[in-house]
């Protein structure tokens, strides 16, 4: 992880925007997040899982019964001219007929690409569907994907760990990977957009997800579509990453968030290890379609 120097939120101070729950890929329910953001002493916590709202509802109903500030919200896969982009998505109306659309289709291409990989693997691997499948907590609401597969070959004891079958099998460098089929990253910002929200590009310095990142350009291109920031506070984005795009953002006028990418026992990120100050949320509430939870 790299060092949070250049953070303006001191441990402890602000919220975590980027967190998964049992409705994607995380280990832990959304009532066990808040719990634990609440018992960091954080000041609010974003449920962000892939392609869904599933979790939404869980979510809401713990925070307000603990009186825990939430933000609702929902990381998307997209990709802009070859290049793989995960779009924050933030406080956008739900039942928007262009969201629906867009996550129907998504989630459905998920799943075709999903089984297509497994498919590969069992040719070498005991593994099939059904293993998948009892991985997805949620059941039919869970958004399937690789850390379903990498938790499959750990109940079937072909690796000790997820991160052990990241590094192996389910690395997007194996033979068996298959990229997940994705909207552009300019129709889900105007998507969003239309539906209310405020999206931001996550770790968008992240060498270890992409060998080749998103320029300058492209993120102005977003800019002028309604891309409203950059999430800086990642620890995927190196010091160097995080100076560039701070610069960035204060040129584009765009928004600076930090989020741990939390998944529960699912990857080492701890929840809180990076924020987002109160008045950026504050200024993401102002703009949704939404309101916050508290």
């Amino acid at each position: 992880m790299v060092s949070d120097e250049y953070n303006d939120c001191t441990p402890g101070t602000g919220w975590d925007l980027h967190c998964h729950t049992v409705f994607s890929d995380g280990t832990e329910t959304p009532a066990q997040l808040v719990a634990l953001a609440s018992s960091l002493g954080l000041h609010g916590v974003a449920i962000t899982d892939h392609d869904t709202t599933a979790g939404w509802a869980d979510a809401r109903q713990t925070a307000q019964a603990q009186g825990f500030p939430l933000l609702r919200g929902s990381e998307i896969t997209a990709q802009d001219d070859h290049v793989s982009v995960h779009m924050l998505a933030y406080q956008y109306d739900p039942e928007n007929a262009g969201i629906v659309e867009l996550f129907a289709s998504t989630r459905a291409a998920r799943v075709t690409r999903a089984k297509q990989m497994v498919s590969r693997l069992a040719k070498d691997f005991p593994i099939s569907w059904d293993d998948v499948l009892r991985q997805a907590k949620k059941g039919d609401e869970t958004t399937v994907g690789r850390p379903h597969m990498a938790d499959a070959l750990v109940a079937a004891g072909v690796y000790r760990t997820r991160s052990e079958a990241f590094a192996g099998a389910i690395a997007s460098s194996s033979k068996y990977y298959i990229p997940t089929p994705s909207p552009t990253a300019l129709r889900v910002v105007e998507v969003v957009k239309e539906a209310g929200g405020v999206s931001v590009v996550a770790h968008p310095a992240d060498y270890s997800r992409n060998k080749v990142l998103l320029s300058d350009d492209q993120i102005r291109r977003l800019v002028r579509a309604g891309l409203g920031g950059l999430e800086v506070w990642h620890r995927g984005n190196s010091p160097e990453a995080r100076r560039h795009l701070l610069g960035l953002a204060q040129e584009l006028d765009l928004l600076v968030t930090g989020g741990s990418d939390w998944h529960g026992a699912g990857k080492p990120n701890k929840l809180g290890e990076n924020l987002t100050r109160d008045d950026v949320v504050a200024e993401i509430v102002r703009r949704g379609a939404i309101k916050l939870v508290s």
